[in-house]
């Protein structure tokens, strides 16, 4: 059931799982909008809600879904306006089973919801341990037995299939981020998926648009030197986009933040490993010959990307596990500080050293010193410096040794330390491989009566 019309606008609801709701629910009311998508998964995210569906299988989907649903989905059903989010993470039924409690509880009755299926590739890495590993061409049998999750990224054309089915929200676990947008072009502009100089222009807006105030001024502020109005209310941008090709980028001119030229060009930028061969499902994006223009106030017009034949293999984010890190924190001020704070971190070292404990990883930061950038070598003395103190290791003891021994600094010296805190976390590490793409079946299922 594909659209055929000659203009569609895409709207973008969050740029990741913690995103701000507001300005989702503002474009959804008056934006004038025929889809709105929200990109939600990080690389460890599926990793990490896999876990969670393990303590409870009802779950392990993104948190924030039944927020993000109860704030859009009365204007997203008056304004006839269709939903497409990775907000499934790793469990899409279940959240399209939410979604539909939540509908039916708001009085909307039997809402269908396709669900697209087949992202989690766990089964076919276990059994192809000869895999390489993208990082350092070892099989990918090192980690299996510490595995948590294996997802790859779909491309659009299952988005596609989705939106075809009618259902007025399509829900998917890891797709990849432009791909979430340029499906809602495949469907409601016809577009084959073959036609690369097309598959440019929708990859090329969804990169702009993947990461929702990244583009609208969000990253961009630099007081005095790169400023935007309101940055309270930074608006999320949309895109409008002809079936002739022609895109333009925007955001609602009541909201905050800024759209123009500069922003543009840094967010092309993100994350783009090379601008004239950036992988996705879908094709091979080249933004060499891109350029901007500033058609009005928060209208972009872009043009001059240009796409290459999609490769033969789909990228697989392996989820693990890798261990513990133990964290300490503890602050001191005055006179002498830093001397003391360094002082502290050497009796950290000496005292795990002596309870017989080490790590492979040790990392001490001096926060407003030397986490960001280094110690460097004239910075001035401050007046104020916390020490972080963190280790990794495989043994959880090992691990919380590292808080405890920060934490009774408050009581056995330096002097004046004070306003600590200690924390034991698991590791959920992250490694690629590449997997032939006729191993991998995606499938649409639905939810619900149609």
């Amino acid at each position: 059931m594909n659209s055929n019309k000659k203009n569609i606008r895409v709207g973008t609801g969050a740029g990741f799982s913690d995103d701000r709701i507001e300005p989702a629910a503002d474009l959804a009311l008056n934006g004038n909008l025929d889809y709105l998508v929200f990109e939600c998964l990080a690389e460890r995210t599926i990793a990490r809600e896999n876990l969670t569906k393990l303590k409870n299988p009802e779950l392990g989907y993104t948190p924030y879904l039944i927020e993000r649903f109860e704030a859009v989905l009365p204007a997203c059903i008056k304004n006839n306006i269709r939903i497409v989010t990775n907000m499934g993470a790793a469990n899409p039924v279940g959240a399209a089973k939410a979604i539909r409690r939540i509908a039916q509880d708001m009085g909307y009755g039997n809402l269908p919801i396709a669900v697209v299926n087949g992202d989690d590739v766990t089964e076919i890495i276990r059994n192809n341990p000869q895999l390489p590993l993208m990082e350092n061409s070892e099989p990918v049998e090192a980690i299996i037995p510490h595995m948590a999750s294996a997802n790859v990224y779909l491309g659009a054309d299952v988005i596609r299939d989705g939106l075809n089915t009618g259902a007025p929200i399509v829900i998917t676990g890891r797709v990849a981020d432009p791909s979430l947008f340029l499906g809602t072009m495949l469907h409601g502009l016809n577009w084959s998926y073959d036609d690369y100089p097309k598959l440019a222009i929708g990859t090329t807006a969804g990169h702009l648009m993947e990461c929702a105030a990244q583009v609208t001024g969000g990253c961009f502020i630099d007081p005095g030197k790169k400023d935007c109005l309101d940055p309270v209310n930074i608006g999320f941008p949309f895109a409008d986009i002809s079936q002739d090709g022609s895109l333009t980028i925007g955001k609602l001119d009541n909201s905050g933040g800024r759209l123009d030229v500069m922003t543009c060009k840094e967010q092309i930028l993100y994350e783009m490993h090379d601008p004239k061969n950036y992988i996705t499902p879908d094709c091979i994006l080249d933004i060499s010959d891109i350029e901007f223009h500033q058609e009005a106030l928060n209208r972009v017009k872009v043009t001059g990307s240009k796409a290459r034949p999609r490769t033969t293999t789909y990228k697989v984010v392996v989820g693990y596990h890798d261990g513990y890190i133990g964290e300490g924190e503890v602050g001191y001020a005055g006179p002498n500080a830093l001397a003391r704070a360094k002082l502290a971190e050497q009796i950290v070292r000496d005292r795990l050293k002596s309870r017989g404990f080490s790590y492979p990883e040790i990392r001490v930061d001096y926060i407003g010193i030397s986490s960001l950038h280094g110690a460097g070598v004239d910075r001035p003395e401050p007046y104020e410096v916390r020490m972080r103190f963190s280790a990794r290791s495989s043994n959880r003891k090992a691990a919380l040794a590292v808080g405890f021994e920060v934490r009774t600094l408050h009581v056995n010296g330096p002097s004046g330390g004070g306003g600590g805190s200690n924390s034991i976390r698991e590791v959920l590490a992250v490694k690629s491989i590449l997997i032939p793409r006729h191993m991998v079946k995606p499938f649409v299922t639905i939810e619900g009566n149609l």
